[in-house]
């Protein structure tokens, strides 16, 4: 079963009702790298999450996680998974490492193999020095990289996380994003994830998935999506963008959207438009040009642009 993909999805459906939640889903997601899971609120991630994991029944189509076919060996895929889904799941009168000393128990790991891993994933998780503190007093930073250690204790082949940095600062969300980097790329563990942070997917992800209305709009690396974003960015450095010249490079047929910055302008062009031109006519209506810079689209572009056909 090490030869098969970590999650085979095949035409999965998956209705509550009239409501279609998983519209015939195909996707294949090879072992030991990050997979990011986007879409709108209701798309049907979490929906997808839950099927995976044995929680709930397909409708329709085959699943199959680390070489198991899920309705029927939903425990062995749950002994052989880790999951952090809408809630911590930590005991907040309890200290870090008794909570983590409670679901090792619960694993069955014995006295020094579970001190061992305890002490290894708080290490990991820089909250060693903190083991004995309350978790009820720890910032949501804290207590989500402790929900993510309570997810990896007992060596799980695939995590699923959904949303593990929702609500984090920006630097507690760097430090789970690097710990996460760390766990497919040092240890080999598949991560699951889905975020709404698109930026986050483009730094981690080895390869997205974008879900709208329960259907499978796209898949790729992020390199490769952003490739296909029509609009491409240029960003002109410099003075005198004055509101004549703005008005008259958004008439332009191959300028897609106009945007002031603090240091110049920023233009979404139709793809394969030519710089030449627009750079000479900004030049011509009186700007002084330090810097273009022309490069693809983002993948938050190319996310926008995909859920903006959807609606």
């Amino acid at each position: 079963m090490r030869d098969e993909p970590a999650i085979a999805v095949q035409e999965v459906c998956r209705t509550f009702g009239d409501i279609v939640a998983l519209d015939q889903v195909t996707l294949t997601i090879p072992r030991g790298i990050v997979f990011g899971f986007l879409g709108p609120n209701g798309a049907g991630k979490t929906t997808m999450i839950r099927l995976l994991l044995g929680l709930l029944e397909p409708t329709g189509g085959t699943a199959r996680v680390l070489g198991f076919d899920v309705p029927q060996d939903g425990r062995q895929v749950r002994e052989r998974t880790g999951a952090l889904l809408e809630h911590a799941g930590l005991y907040e009168r309890l200290s870090a490492r008794q909570n983590l000393d409670f679901f090792a128990r619960i694993w069955r790991l014995g006295g020094a193999e579970r001190n061992r891993r305890i002490a290894e994933l708080l290490d990991r998780m820089s909250l060693l020095d903190r083991a004995h503190e309350t978790v009820g007093n720890w910032s949501r930073g804290m207590k989500q990289k402790l929900a993510v250690a309570r997810a990896l204790l007992h060596r799980p082949e695939l995590v699923f996380l959904d949303e593990p940095t929702a609500g984090l600062d920006p630097v507690a969300a760097a430090e789970l994003r690097n710990d996460l980097a760390e766990l497919s790329r040092g240890d080999g563990v598949t991560v699951f994830l889905t975020t709404h942070n698109l930026a986050e997917a483009e730094k981690l992800c080895d390869l997205v998935g974008v879900i709208a209305n329960g259907r499978l709009k796209a898949l790729g690396t992020p390199e490769q999506l952003r490739s296909q974003e029509k609009g491409k960015e240029l960003t002109i450095r410099g003075r005198g963008f004055d509101g004549e010249l703005l008005a008259q490079l958004q008439r332009r047929p191959d300028v897609v959207e106009v945007k002031t910055a603090i240091d110049g302008i920023k233009l979404r062009l139709e793809s394969d438009a030519p710089v030449a031109p627009i750079v000479r006519e900004i030049i011509l209506g009186g700007a002084d040009v330090e810097e273009v810079v022309r490069g693809k689209g983002s993948l938050e572009d190319f996310f926008i642009e995909l859920m903006e056909e959807e609606a």
